[in-house]
């Protein structure tokens, strides 16, 4: 593989190799990108209108026309298999005073929502509270390296003036405003 081919083609983790392609260390990487903040969001869908969710910061738009965003799970997550069998998922993007959900949404496990406050909004799970909110057709899924991208066409989207919860240096902040 000198030649920069790629090994593992098809098995969705192709990596290129040869000279110029070494790869980062796994904790210079995640110490790197731990200190790029990201808003926090819980994306949701549902199976015969039973709620699943999960807590995801890599989230972000894609397009306007049409309107697209994307977010990214884990090949082996639970909520990957129900977006792909539902068809339809649901972003909430996080108010600056939600953290408890956002930790709520990140533990493994089938009972997020218990003790959670929630509604059906567009067919789509909807967390109680302030925040953005947008529901989306999958449009597509692409396979890269130990996650799959979901394309979501926005078919709804809802909007409030608040505060982001961000993520940031594995803590949870919100943004102060700088005057210039």
């Amino acid at each position: 593989m000198e030649d920069g081919s790629t090994a593992g083609e098809g098995d969705g983790r192709s990596r290129p190799t040869g000279p110029g392609y070494d790869r980062v260390d796994a904790t210079v990487f995640r110490d790197t990108l731990a200190r790029v903040p990201t808003p926090v969001t819980v994306v949701t869908s549902h199976i015969d209108r039973k709620p699943h969710g999960t807590t995801v910061s890599a989230f972000t738009s894609l397009s306007l026309d049409p309107p697209m965003i994307l977010v990214s799970l884990d090949q082996t997550s639970s909520l990957l298999k129900i977006i792909t069998e539902s068809g339809r998922f649901g972003v909430n993007v996080l108010a600056s005073g939600q953290a408890s959900l956002a930790t709520t949404f990140a533990r493994k496990g089938d009972d997020k929502f218990d003790g959670v406050a929630w509604y059906m909004d567009h067919d789509a799970p909807r967390l109680a509270g302030k925040g953005q909110w947008l529901v989306c057709h999958a449009d597509q899924q692409i396979t890269a390296g130990d996650h799959v991208i979901i394309i979501g066409l926005v078919v709804h989207a809802d909007t409030h003036s608040f505060e982001p919860l961000l993520y940031r240096q594995r803590a949870f902040g919100t943004v102060t405003h700088i005057r210039g």
